[in-house]
Parts: C-alpha cells; sequence; structure tokens
C-alpha cells in the first residue's frame, strides 16, 4: 500500500491523503483529523459501545458510591472537633503516611509510564502524521481521572490527620483541594520526567523531599508546626489550597504541551507493558505480573561475569539468588528500609495484634522477594534434572536466602517498634492502666528487645516455607466452582490461589503471632513453640514438594 493512498470504501490507510470516498483527513487538520480516523474506527468495530454497557459503567460507579460513601460519611462525621484531641505523635505519623503514600503515587506513575495507549492505536496511530498531542487526548483524560481519584483519597487522609475543630465543610473542601492538587501536580510531574531529563531530576528531588517531609514528620521535630497546621484559620487554607491548585494546573499545562515531545519509543514500551499488565488481570493471573516485572528489569542488560564460589551442587544453583540480589543494590536497601513502616504504623495508633499482623505480612513478602529461583525451578526442572540435583536439596538450598531475608527485616522491624512508644491520650492510659498491669514495652506487645528479636528469628523459617510455597503456586485454576454466598457469587479459583502460600505461613508463625497479640508475661513458651512450628513448617514443606515430584 502506498504513503499517500488513502483510505477508501474498504478500509485502506494512507497516511498523506483521507479517509473515506467523500472527504480527506490530512496530517494537518489536528483534532478533526483524530476525530475522523476515530470515528472511522467505531465504524468498522465489531464491539461497539451500546447503551448496555454504559448503563453497567453507571450502575457500577453508582454501586461504588453507595458502598464507599458509608465509611466516608462516618469518617468526615467523627472529624468534628477532633484537631483538639489529636496526639502529637499520631499526628506526626499520619503526616508521614500522607508523605509516603504521595511518593509512592508519584513513582508509580513514573515507573507505568504514566503516557500509554492501546496496542492497536500504538501500532498505526502513534507513529501516523496526526498531531501527537491529540492522539494522546485519551490518555491524558485517563490520567486526570486517576489523578484526580488519587487526590481525593489524599484529602481525605490529610483531614482525617489534621482534624476540623470547625467549619467541617470549608476544611474538607480545602483538604480535598489539597490533595487533587498534589496528586495531579505529581502526576504532571511524571509525564514530564518522560519527555525531558531535566525534569526527570526534579521528579528525583521531589520523591527525596516527600521522604525526608516523612521522617522529619514522624521525628517529632515539627510538631509544633503539625499542631499549629491542625488549626489553621480558613483563611490560610483557602491561600494554601489556590495556590496549590495554581501550581497543579500550571505543571499539567506543561505536561500536556510535552505529550507532542514524548518519544514514540517510551510510549511504545510503556503501552506493552501496560498490555501485559491489561492482560494478566482479564485472566485473572496476577503471577504473570512478576515474570513480565523481572524480564523487563534484565533484557538487554549487560552483567559482568564472575567465577562461581566452590560450594556444593544445590548450593551453586541456589547461588543465582544471591547473586541477583547483590545486582540490585537499590532495592535490597529500599526492602529494608520499609522495616521502618511498623513502627510508623505504631505511632498511628494501630494495635499490636495488627501491627504484628502487619510484621509478619511483610516477613513474608520479603522472603517471597527473594525466591525468584524456586519459581523458575518449578516452572522448568529442567536445568536440576541435567545437572544431577536431588528436588529436595535443591528446594532447601532456595530456601536459605528467604529466611535469611526474613529473618533480618522481621527482627528489624520488631526492633524498631520497641522504639516507638506514643505518649498515649489520658483517656487510653486510663483504659491501659484498669486493663493491665503488665508492662508495656514495644507498643503494646508486652516483649523485650531480645525477645521480639527472637521471635523475629523464630519466625523466619516458617515465613520462608510460606514463600516458596507462594512462588512456586500454579497459576489461577478457572475451572473451579463459583461459591453463592450473602455478598454475591465468590470464585473458588482465585481464592485458592490467594491463600496459597499465606495458609502455610500462618500456621508456621502462629506462636508468634499469637505472642504478638495477646502480650503473655512469660513469653518463654511461645518462643520455643514458635522454634518447633517454624522448622516443621519448613522442613514439612522441602519434604512433602519433594516426594509430590
Amino acid at each position: 500500500m502506498s504513503a499517500g493512498s488513502g483510505v477508501g470504501a474498504r478500509g485502506g490507510a494512507g497516511a498523506g491523503s483521507g479517509i473515506g470516498a467523500g472527504g480527506g483527513v490530512g496530517a494537518g487538520q489536528g483534532l478533526g483529523g483524530v476525530r475522523a480516523v476515530r470515528g472511522f474506527l467505531r465504524a468498522r468495530s465489531r464491539t461497539r459501545s451500546t447503551s448496555l454497557d454504559r448503563y453497567v459503567t453507571l450502575f457500577c460507579l453508582l454501586m461504588f458510591a453507595a458502598v464507599a460513601g458509608q465509611p466516608v460519611s462516618e469518617l468526615l462525621t467523627g472529624l468534628a472537633g477532633a484537631a483538639g484531641t489529636v496526639e502529637p505523635a499520631r499526628l506526626g505519623a499520619g503526616v508521614a503516611l500522607l508523605a509516603l503514600g504521595l511518593a509512592g503515587f508519584l513513582a508509580a506513575a513514573r515507573a507505568a509510564g504514566p503516557v500509554l495507549m492501546t496496542a492497536p492505536d500504538a501500532s498505526w496511530l502513534l507513529l501516523s502524521p496526526l498531531d501527537r498531542r491529540q492522539v494522546l487526548g485519551r490518555t491524558g483524560r485517563a490520567l486526570l481521572m486517576v489523578a484526580v481519584a488519587a487526590g481525593l483519597v489524599l484529602g481525605l487522609g490529610l483531614v482525617a490527620v489534621l482534624g476540623a475543630p470547625d467549619q467541617l465543610g470549608w476544611r474538607v473542601l480545602g483538604a480535598l483541594v489539597l490533595g487533587v492538587s498534589a496528586s495531579v501536580g505529581a502526576m504532571a510531574l511524571a509525564v514530564l520526567a518522560r519527555a525531558s531529563q531535566s525534569w526527570q531530576m526534579w521528579l528525583v528531588v521531589a520523591v527525596v523531599a516527600l521522604l525526608v517531609v516523612a521522617v522529619v514528620a514522624v521525628s517529632g521535630q515539627v510538631r509544633t508546626v503539625l499542631a499549629v497546621a491542625a488549626g489553621a484559620p480558613l483563611t490560610a487554607i483557602a491561600v494554601a489550597a489556590s495556590l496549590a491548585a495554581a501550581g497543579s494546573a500550571l505543571l499539567a499545562r506543561q505536561a500536556w504541551r510535552a505529550f507532542g515531545r514524548i518519544p514514540a519509543r517510551e510510549i511504545a514500551a510503556a503501552s506493552t507493558r501496560g498490555g501485559h499488565v491489561a492482560d494478566a488481570a482479564t485472566g485473572v493471573d496476577p503471577s504473570a505480573l512478576t515474570w513480565i516485572a523481572e524480564d523487563n528489569h534484565w533484557r538487554g542488560r549487560r552483567l559482568r561475569s564472575r567465577r562461581w564460589p566452590a560450594l556444593p551442587a544445590a548450593f551453586a544453583t541456589a547461588w543465582q539468588d544471591w547473586r541477583r540480589l547483590a545486582r540490585r543494590p537499590g532495592r535490597l536497601a529500599f526492602t529494608l528500609a520499609t522495616a521502618g513502616l511498623p513502627a510508623l504504623l505504631a505511632q498511628a495508633g494501630g494495635a499490636p495484634g495488627m501491627l504484628g499482623a502487619v510484621v509478619l505480612a511483610g516477613g513474608l513478602a520479603v522472603a517471597a522477594s527473594a525466591a525468584t529461583g524456586a519459581r523458575r525451578d518449578a516452572a522448568n526442572p529442567a536445568l536440576a534434572r541435567l545437572l544431577g540435583i536431588g528436588h529436595r536439596p535443591g528446594l532447601a538450598a532456595r530456601a536459605v536466602l528467604p529466611a535469611l531475608l526474613a529473618a533480618l527485616w522481621t527482627s528489624a522491624a520488631l526492633a524498631g517498634l520497641t522504639l516507638t512508644n506514643p505518649t498515649p491520650s489520658p483517656a487510653s492510659a486510663a483504659t491501659l492502666a484498669t486493663s493491665s498491669s503488665a508492662p508495656m514495652t514495644g507498643a503494646g506487645f508486652g516483649l523485650g528487645v531480645a525477645e521480639l528479636v527472637l521471635c523475629g528469628v523464630l519466625a523466619a523459617p516458617g515465613l520462608a516455607a510460606g514463600a516458596l510455597r507462594m512462588v512456586r503456586r500454579r497459576p489461577v485454576d478457572h475451572s473451579l466452582p463459583v461459591i453463592d454466598t450473602g455478598a454475591g457469587p465468590v470464585p473458588l479459583g482465585p481464592v485458592l490461589w490467594g491463600v496459597t502460600g499465606i495458609d502455610l505461613a500462618l500456621a508456621g508463625c502462629l506462636p508468634a503471632l499469637l505472642a504478638l497479640s495477646t502480650a503473655p508475661p512469660q513469653p518463654g513458651p511461645y518462643l520455643v513453640a514458635q522454634a518447633v512450628t517454624g522448622a516443621a513448617a519448613l522442613a514439612g514443606y522441602v519434604l512433602r514438594a519433594g516426594r509430590a515430584t
């Protein structure tokens, strides 16, 4: 097909002439040309959007609003006059969580693209002579909607942290404007970072600044400033909201102008990643996302070859997990830094049982992140068979690194909780005094530093067993039946896939979870039981997995 042929009645595509027999769509017609192209595609599409599709979309949005409306209304009702009773430590922890959430949103937007298109549009509309900004108009509107939704959540969190001593409606409105402005500005900054290297540096500066704000807020150095902000007059809130809205609007305008300068290869790569994520979500196969992320990271990288250490056969194959971890020091540092999040939740007022569950869940996630080799062995056991390595020795060698990282992270998280002892309010102090006479250390666990660290070390084998079971699980079995419950039909396949690994970790760490939840006066029996349970869980899983293969 020639470059100047056009699109006729048979649907041919031309870069230079037009669409249809009656009128052409040239390269310079801008918005009109894009509309004509999309109209041409809609007219010949096999899956047209009907009124029923729009009705279902509207119905789902209304149902979501009805479900989310009650907790939001309860939150807003309990905010009146809350600023005078907010504890300084909890105020700082709440602001730190908001700063970390905004930093995570900014980093996620940058990692996702964020400018991407559907596969058909990216294959030919992206490289067409049509105006790039008009072609990406749908993407811009979608990014704006995502940013506004995230900003509303951020604004509700802000007003929940600071409270509303008076004029609840106006303070909520100001917090929502601040949250939406922050999220829209973050999304615009992520878009600009794709178009210019200088904006990429500003994005890094913004993420680092948010992390510094989180650290300073949780350290207690700015409690006076936060208390003043919680009781700020409406005039100051209006000025801050106006400045934030103006700044975000300026960034959004710059981002819209930068749409035409983003390299096509960047948009195509982001579109490919987005298509893979959409396929995994459509097929309800979340395990594919980890494969995609790992392959995207290592594809095209040049790795230096080093001599393999003299190790036994099983540990020699497991050494690749250690090398992979050493080649990503930034990821390792970030993983270890997240050990402070449970302490942050403790300052925000988390209950001991909830904090214990969070610590063990974090340890399970850290262990699973280091079990990539076990997942590849389960998907393709040919290498182990060619090397003559038994399945049980190979799996036991693969379990060493996840157990070590789980022990390190869990111990650090529990030790950090001992440093978190927020000053309780008079009411909560009276409740604690009347409910228990035992000394409460470690954010209410009733355990000392050495006992908490030992508890984290003893829980590591159980977490490693759960992580190995989690990464080696098969894809979702959609042939399983759907169970009818009072809340609606529940597909059994995704549910069983989701609890696989968590069940073994929960069984292997049950004594530790009970000790962290109940704060026993004599934790010795719990620690002994945890040592036996964790070792039994790991040994039993390795033996059973070897017998199954």
